[in-house]
């Protein structure tokens, strides 16, 4: 079967064996191009690519795939904070182990998201990115009528737009790139404004994002640093911070609450939602272009969002 693995720092279409392993075959439909992903190429992993991704079962049935696999005997498994497993980064798919970049991929059964009626299969891809966004909603203990301020116009910014809207949010957004605002409009979020914010989402991931963050919060709010900081270590205004009393959130990828997981949360988000496809999807390649897609999706400036792989 054809896969997308890292060689020599770029994304090359290979053959490869059969997809195999415990769990169930998901034949992929379509694969998202995550901000990871191109950060991720240098580092020249083996595993097959990708972690964003959607497809059918053997019997017709269209899923998302929550990416991750974790030991569910941790006291963070336990908890139901799954994303915290000891196991670490070699749990999750595309990393540490095979992605969705490919014509198939064997998941566990409890990996298996099932798409509500009226979501595409073709646009499940998004499930993963929006369950991210609701995690972070989550993170922030977001209530109805906070105003929400989101720095980043990418995938993740566009999700937490979503994902605030849902939790009763008044959400406005910063976006660097014509595109990004304008699928902010088509999101129906505002103009971030001065300050005052009671939450704001960092999606841009960057010292001077996270500054910005800090700085549109009001005294005793909260900024949810729902990006990857690629770049090391953060200079944060501490003075600005500390007295002002604004606390910090990290969040890292989604988790569950009792028997609801954040994924399934973002799969019936997008059903009720179904204008995030159009606003967040820009570009669709066939699997044999991925050196294409990879360099469109590095390319945010001539208006690349989510750029979707589909094998």
């Amino acid at each position: 079967m054809r896969a997308v693995r890292c060689e020599g720092g770029a994304p090359v279409v290979a053959e490869v064996d059969q997809a195999h392993g415990e769990g169930v075959r998901v034949t992929v439909a379509s694969a998202g191009i995550c901000g990871s992903d191109l950060h991720l190429l240098p580092w020249n992993l083996p595993a097959v690519m990708g972690h964003e991704f959607a497809g059918t079962l053997a019997d017709g049935t269209r899923v998302a795939v929550e990416p991750i696999v974790p030991c569910g005997a941790c006291p963070p498994c336990i908890g139901g904070d799954v994303q915290l497993c000891i196991v670490g980064p070699t749990m999750i798919m595309g990393i540490g182990r095979d992605g969705g970049m490919a014509d198939e991929c064997v998941v566990p059964v409890s990996c298996l998201v099932r798409l509500p009626d009226g979501v595409s299969v073709r646009d499940g891809c998004l499930v993963e990115p929006l369950a991210v966004a609701v995690h972070a909603m989550r993170r922030a203990h977001l209530t109805g009528g906070q105003r929400v301020g989101v720095i980043g116009g990418g995938s993740i910014g566009l999700a937490s737009v979503v994902a605030a809207q849902a939790a009763g949010g008044l959400v406005d957004l910063a976006a660097r790139h014509d595109r990004q605002r304008a699928a902010g409009d088509r999101l129906r979020a505002g103009v971030l404004g001065d300050g005052g914010y009671d939450v704001v989402i960092d999606a841009a991931g960057t010292s001077m994002s996270l500054a910005q963050a800090i700085d549109r919060c009001r005294p005793g709010g909260t900024v949810v640093m729902v990006a990857t900081y690629w770049d090391g270590d953060l200079s944060v205004p501490s003075v600005g911070m500390t007295t002002r009393e604004v606390t910090l959130v990290p969040a890292s990828m989604y988790g569950r609450v009792g028997p609801s997981r954040d994924i399934d949360v973002a799969a019936a988000l997008l059903a009720t939602r179904p204008e995030i496809v159009d606003a967040i999807i820009t570009h669709r390649f066939p699997l044999d272009a991925a050196a294409e897609a990879f360099a469109v999706a590095q390319d945010r400036s001539a208006g690349a969002i989510k750029v979707v792989l589909e094998p």
